[in-house]
């Protein structure tokens, strides 16, 4: 897996101050996506075990809240199975830390309904993760007013609620 950048003190990307990793690759390609030189699989650095020891030293203050995959796109499978060991030694090292991924794909319709029985590391990857930020981003419906989300069409899931309960919990700003 290759990753575009780090940004060790992100408040753009989830509440709080974040670390943030952005990988490569995404095959939604988006109408005025922010970060279309991530669409390549190939951009950028390789994600190495240095990579991860970087991030878990930046996740150590105190103040940082939590990590946020983004991208290009964390859900394509080739960048589960390389973000799959840094989430759970995240969960296993920072556990009162929170863990956003943002996606284009439906939460429902292609990670439930495809991609868990499909590949055993997406279940592994959603038990990590608490809060996901499903939808392509769709120009037409760009609101700069929401929290975390370029478009309306967007929806900021509580994921381990919503796998408890067998329907969509969404995540408020307080």
């Amino acid at each position: 897996m290759n990753y575009a950048d780090i940004k060790h003190c992100d408040v753009a990307n989830g509440p709080g101050v974040r670390v943030s990793l952005f990988v490569s690759g995404c095959t939604h390609h988006c109408k005025e996506c922010f970060n279309p030189e991530t669409w390549d699989f190939n951009y950028g650095r390789l994600f190495t075990a240095e990579t991860e020891e970087q991030i878990i030293e930046y996740l150590k203050p105190d103040h940082i809240k939590g990590l946020t995959l983004l991208g290009g796109e964390p859900m394509e499978h080739s960048n589960q199975q390389g973000l799959l060991p840094l989430v759970k030694r995240v969960r296993a090292t920072y556990p009162d830390k929170t863990i956003w991924c943002f996606t284009g794909y439906d939460f429902q319709k292609d990670i439930l309904e495809k991609m868990v029985p499909e590949w055993e590391e997406t279940g592994e990857l959603l038990s990590c993760i608490d809060v996901l930020v499903d939808g392509e981003f769709q120009i037409e419906n760009k609101d700069l007013g929401l929290a975390f989300k370029g478009s309306s069409n967007q929806r900021t899931i509580l994921v381990q609620e919503s796998m408890k309960k067998g329907e969509i919990c969404l995540w408020e700003p307080e």
